[in-house]
């Protein structure tokens, strides 16, 4: 059986999908993240005494500069106008976990799925960095696409099954 590769033309080039017939509409894609800490990086992030300064501020602004610059790091990603970026935190003290939301909106002719989970990655790690010096054993877990609208292939709306092919 012959495959049609998207990402290569018929010689086995690498090639980028060609979106121009593609109808633009308006997507948004949401992905999510958590980062396991310990007590003492957990407190010392509440309470914003990490050396290399307030991690969250931080690692929101790595997060939205991730989304920008999803096309230069995922090969075949289009370079896309991004109209809306937003990273959000969610500590759970108790537990001792830090969740990361990443939106991304835009109107065009693909969509910002890649974005929206390199956002969540770039903070995750960025909060893993700031807090390595207290320790090293956080835990990034759980990454994925939560929802997204737009697009050919419709909505999509995470609930925590896979498709068994």
């Amino acid at each position: 059986m012959e495959r049609e590769w998207t990402h290569f033309d018929k010689d086995g080039n690498a090639v980028m999908v060609d979106v121009s017939g593609k109808q633009e509409t308006n997507r948004t894609a949401v992905a999510v993240g958590t980062i396991r800490v310990g007590a003492q990086v957990m407190d010392a992030v509440m309470k914003r005494t990490v050396k290399k300064g307030d991690v969250l501020t931080v690692a929101q602004v790595a997060g939205i500069m991730a989304v920008k610059k999803t096309w230069e790091l995922i090969p075949m990603c289009h370079p896309l106008m991004i109209q809306k970026c937003s990273v959000e935190f969610f500590p759970n003290v108790e537990r001792g976990e830090i969740q990361a939301v990443c939106t991304v909106k835009t109107a065009g002719q693909t969509g910002v799925e890649m974005e929206a989970l390199t956002g969540v990655h770039v903070a995750l790690l960025t909060i893993y960095d700031m807090c390595k010096a207290i320790d090293k054993g956080m835990v990034m877990t759980e990454i994925h696409l939560l929802e997204k609208t737009g697009g050919k292939s419709g909505d999509f709306h995470f609930s925590g099954e896979h498709e068994k092919e």
